[in-house]
């Protein structure tokens, strides 16, 4: 793991494209921007293993576990 020592708008840049801003020190919190392209998803720690969790549900779920879906261009009607 590589260490920075940065202080409030100094910033790093992780290959050409994407570049981590220390906007704001307060007590044990820290504010940071990040520049990086839209392709690229940028997600806080928690937020990423929520994502990959849910993931990794989906992948286990079983064909008869999702609805079928009617075929395009077919219609529902309702009774009247």
């Amino acid at each position: 793991m590589l260490v920075l020592t940065r202080k409030v708008n100094q910033s790093i840049m992780i290959g050409d494209d994407i570049e981590v801003i220390v906007l704001e020190v307060r007590g044990e919190q820290v504010r940071l921007g990040i520049k990086a392209p839209r392709s690229i998803a940028v997600h806080r720690r928690e937020i990423y293993e929520a994502i990959q969790q849910e993931n990794l549900r989906a992948a286990e779920t079983q064909p008869q576990d999702v609805p079928e879906t009617p075929p395009q261009g077919s219609t529902t009607r309702s009774a009247s």
